[in-house]
């Protein structure tokens, strides 16, 4: 799987966060106008880019956007150390986006982490692993990531929705330090706006044989990426680093978009940190 950000994805992402003009971009990167522009759509470099002085000027950290440049992509993730977790990618028109479905083994109660565009390949896993569905978190309230909620709620009317948003009805919003129980599994939640005000990132543990904690982000952050922020950037890049980047560097890392990745990798890797 692409990033789901190319190399002008990050830098238009960055130079609208930081208001900085095309014209400047570009003479940072010492390319022409056109080029940049162009960068910014396609994601290729047609002439070589200064780096270190783009970087600066957009707060990107230049060796890292260097390493995008480059072809870094996060390592292939091996799920079978968590057992009970799909991840269900919807596509429409060529947008794709990522929801998961967790559950206990034992219980096979069964939590849903956004629902993307299509409810149909989710019901398809709750039925064929013979499970209930007793909870609906989710991570932004974007039209992307809720699309297929009434589909999934006619299926399974009674199960709980959490959302972070001030707008849904009082007893679907998140409580302060609440965690709810799968089976044995624990969810909580931290707060992560900037891309979305109402952002928020789960956190799922207590998986069994001591496997890693996963963080499921929504388009807070992505592999060496993040969502867009244009008015809240710097809050945006405060909550990841405070409530995503300080988890344990085995933290597998679910975005809504593109591929899974961990904390170390992010940190390593992201030109944004």
């Amino acid at each position: 799987m692409n990033l789901e950000d190319h190399l002008g994805d990050i830098i238009g992402k960055a130079r609208k966060m930081s208001n900085v003009s095309t014209s400047a971009a570009a003479n940072a990167a010492g390319i022409s106008e056109s080029d940049l522009s162009a960068l910014e759509e396609s994601g290729k470099a047609s002439g070589k880019i200064n780096f270190a002085a783009l970087g600066k000027l957009l707060g990107l950290n230049p060796q890292k956007l260097e390493g995008i440049a480059n072809g870094w992509l996060p390592t292939k993730k091996d799920l079978s150390a968590w057992h009970e977790i799909r991840v269900i990618t919807t596509a429409d028109d060529g947008f794709i986006v990522n929801c998961f479905l967790v559950w206990d083994e034992v219980t096979r109660d069964a939590a849903l982490f956004d629902t993307g565009l299509d409810a149909k390949p989710i019901l398809d896993c709750i039925a064929v692993e013979n499970l209930q569905l007793k909870h609906i978190f989710i991570t932004h309230s974007h039209w992307d990531h809720v699309e297929a909620l009434p589909k999934i709620r006619e299926a399974w009317p009674k199960a709980r929705i959490h959302s972070g948003s001030k707008n849904a009805p009082v007893d679907q919003r998140n409580k302060t330090a609440e965690i709810v129980h799968l089976g044995g599994l624990r969810v909580t939640h931290r707060d992560t706006p900037g891309h979305a005000e109402d952002g928020v990132t789960y956190i799922v543990g207590n998986w069994q044989e001591d496997a890693p904690i996963i963080a499921i982000v929504g388009d807070t952050i992505f592999a060496g990426s993040m969502g867009g922020a244009k008015e809240s950037g710097a809050l945006a890049k405060q909550k990841i680093r405070e409530q995503i980047l300080s988890l344990p560097a085995e933290t597998l890392i679910c975005p809504g978009h593109g591929p899974l990745t961990t904390v170390a990798e992010e940190k390593e890797h992201n030109p944004f940190f």
